[in-house]
């Protein structure tokens, strides 16, 4: 890996930190060390950019839909409750990204889901993590030191 790679990388996850957003950074993490890749920095930052594009509330209840099974736009209009514009937008997205596709059954568009990862990153997301994991007694490197006290949210 060369030294704009490296950089690149913690640039996108700085601006992941400073966004605070939760829902991507997870999937980040819990994506990258899920599928370790031989090939190298390219499709680690691909699969950051699909991370990105999943990481929208809209396009994360379409991909949900899209995982029970194939899906017309009509469909995602009734349960999304916004203009069909704006649906066909989000799948345009999707599309762009090969995350989805379509095929045409007379006037209607019927999307499924192409991205193998995309059912496991569902249900990361519908588990429930009842609390946080525990405080380490000290450092695991050194053996000193101490937690010094309550943890900030």
């Amino acid at each position: 890996m060369n030294i704009f790679s490296k950089y690149h990388i913690f640039q996108i996850y700085m601006s992941i930190r400073e966004k605070k957003s939760l829902t991507l950074y997870a999937l980040l993490i819990i994506y990258l060390f899920m599928h370790k890749s031989e090939t190298g920095l390219r499709s680690t930052i691909d699969r950051i950019e699909i991370l990105k594009v999943i990481a929208h509330p809209v396009r994360i209840k379409i991909l949900k839909e899209l995982a029970t099974g194939v899906k017309c736009v009509s469909d995602f209009e009734e349960f999304l409750d916004i203009s069909q514009p704006n649906v066909s937008q989000h799948l345009s997205l999707l599309r762009r990204y090969g995350i989805i596709d379509y095929y045409v059954d007379g006037r209607l568009r019927c999307y499924f889901l192409r991205d193998p990862m995309v059912p496991d990153l569902i249900e990361i997301l519908k588990k429930e993590y009842p609390e946080d994991l525990p405080v380490p007694a000290c450092c695991s490197i050194t053996k000193k030191g101490k937690y010094p006290g309550e943890r900030r949210n």
